[in-house]
């Protein structure tokens, strides 16, 4: 688990692809203090597990199915990534609870000053995701907690102070550019509780939407 808590900004060296399956070398300093073998590292906001360390210099493998689903299939060499270590159990919450499993990919649709902040509106490719993205919640962006302003039919938008901007990768962006979404985990919990059925259909006993929590179940089971 990470908290959405940037801690450094790495650099991409080495990046070897086989199909949709990659291998990548990152360099970085501050979290490569205690970083082990099998350690799991936030990059630009997916889980991965390092799988070797060097002076310097980690290496993660990246899965077909992470491939498809996030940007890391973009990264380029000298590409800047965002960084996080999992978080220690006895350390400071200072984000929200980010599972590193991305959601989605959205797009920057643009990107604007307002006074000391950077405004981001973000369209994420699936539609989906807005049940999850609520004004003054929080999101996950290439793994930085963030809270979201407002939402419309299509985007969101996110603002942003100097020190985040200065800290991360969201420096780097512009419009038109791809980024990782994760919403939030309490929102998915929620919706799933509510919708489950266990001897019904085949996506984990999930029924079709609008199917949950009704007036006539509520006064079938006693709640009013």
């Amino acid at each position: 688990m990470f908290t959405g808590l940037v801690e450094e900004i790495g650099e991409m060296r080495r990046i070897s692809r086989q199909g949709e399956a990659m291998v990548l070398s990152i360099a970085a300093s501050r979290i490569m203090d205690d970083l082990k073998l099998g350690d799991s590292v936030s990059v630009n906001g997916v889980c991965l597990t390092a799988t070797s360390i060097d002076t310097g210099m980690f290496t993660v493998d990246v899965m077909p199915e992470t491939y498809r689903n996030t940007t890391l299939k973009t990264l380029k060499a000298g590409s800047k990534v965002n960084l996080e270590r999992a978080m220690a159990a006895g350390g400071r919450f200072g984000g929200h609870i980010v599972q590193g499993h991305v959601d989605g990919v959205g797009t920057i649709r643009s990107v604007h000053a307002d006074h000391n902040a950077v405004v981001y509106e973000i369209a994420p490719e699936n539609k989906e995701l807005f049940k999850y993205i609520i004004p003054k919640g929080s999101v996950t962006l290439d793994g930085i907690s963030l809270t979201v302003v407002k939402t419309t039919a299509s985007s969101f938008t996110v603002s942003i102070i100097p020190h985040t901007l200065g800290e991360t990768v969201l420096g780097y962006k512009r419009a038109g550019d791809t980024i990782n979404i994760e919403t939030d985990i309490l929102g998915k919990y929620v919706d799933h509780l509510l919708h489950y059925r266990p001897d019904e259909g085949q996506d984990g006993g999930r029924t079709e939407a609008g199917s949950g929590i009704s007036r006539e179940y509520l006064a079938e089971h006693g709640f009013i």
